[in-house]
């Protein structure tokens, strides 16, 4: 029988510093002398491994995408923003490929409802040595009302969500065309901290190995989770997603057209 659930060590999870919440925490992240092993950087993006490995039988890494603290994904300019995306997966796929791992997680939490604890700008690359994600994802989770198509990548809004609501969706079929994806994703981030009609401060953005090997990301605002979800695995469809498409291609796909090459 495949490995369903991960085993999470409590006795390592009260040691992690709390930043998120608790503001005058020392951030452990920016002090280059005080962190775990460097596995490997670019410039001032980092990987290294996990100080507190809370999931049993895993590989916990952790990828630093800035040494400014208190920046976030949605403000890098547009060259660090590259630069990260195309780091941060090709160390995912460097684990994948390894052959050590049933699969390999790569996501990122950002505010006190993402379930982050670390204020400082990161995500977290971890390989499951039993569990495989992959089993829990379908096609059609990534389709929905589209937003923009760009050669090689599409950005939409989930008709079909995995948790529910509002779900930005990035596909990428085309390799060459990573930097539009991390330009799709960052606009994601941006609406949902800056834009949403509701007040947002956290969302999740998770990356996807598709069944046919593209790759997608998955961006989506954080709440309290919906009891439907919780005692049933109900998703629930926004009614207003066709609003959240017009408002997106309005706020950073109109601006693009008229910008001066």
């Amino acid at each position: 029988m495949a490995a369903t659930h991960l085993v999470f060590q409590s006795n390592i999870g009260r040691q992690k510093p709390e930043s998120i919440v608790n503001k005058s925490t020392r951030c452990p992240f920016c002090d280059r002398n005080e962190l775990a092993e460097i596995l490997a950087e670019e410039g001032s993006i980092l990987l290294v491994k996990n100080k507190f490995p809370v999931l049993e039988d895993t590989c916990m890494t952790v990828l630093i995408e800035t040494d400014v603290c208190h920046s976030e994904l949605s403000e890098y300019p547009r060259d660090h923003l590259h630069r990260l995306i195309r780091f941060g997966v090709a160390q995912w796929e460097a684990m994948e490929q390894s052959g050590e791992y049933a699969s390999v997680i790569f996501y990122k939490n950002h505010g006190p409802l993402s379930g982050g604890t670390i204020r400082h700008p990161h995500m977290q690359i971890v390989g499951l040595n039993q569990v495989d994600y992959r089993e829990h994802v379908t096609a059609e989770q990534f389709e929905g009302l589209v937003i923009d198509r760009s050669p090689g990548v599409a950005f939409n809004i989930s008709t079909r969500p995995r948790m529910g609501f509002y779900e930005l969706n990035v596909v990428l079929t085309d390799r060459e065309q990573i930097d539009r994806m991390a330009d799709y994703i960052q606009m994601a981030a941006h609406y949902f901290l800056h834009h949403f009609h509701a007040k947002c401060d956290s969302y999740n953005l998770f990356f996807y190995r598709l069944e046919n090997g593209n790759i997608a990301a998955k961006i989506l605002p954080r709440f309290v989770t919906t009891p439907l979800f919780v005692g049933y695995s109900i998703p629930q469809v926004a009614s207003r997603i066709p609003e959240v498409v017009a408002q997106l291609q309005e706020l950073y796909l109109a601006q693009e057209k008229h910008r001066t090459p």
